[in-house]
């Protein structure tokens, strides 16, 4: 397993920039703000709450290219 300093090298300045700007992340049991995203062509939308309830979400953020 790596250690924390390897896997965020920049810790303290990431901190710094989310107090900066408010940032913040739901806590453990929140629930996730609502948001829309179109499909890949760009045609039709979904809004993360029209799944609440009804199954399991999960997004996944990176670059396939």
């Amino acid at each position: 397993a790596r250690r924390m300093a390897e896997t965020f090298p920049d810790m303290a300045a990431t901190m710094e920039w989310h107090e900066k700007h408010g940032a913040s992340a739901p806590g453990v049991g929140d629930l996730a703000p609502d948001f829309e995203l179109y499909d890949v062509a760009g045609e039709t939308s979904v809004h993360l709450s029209s799944f609440r309830g009804d199954r399991p979400v999960a997004l996944v953020f990176g670059s396939f290219t």
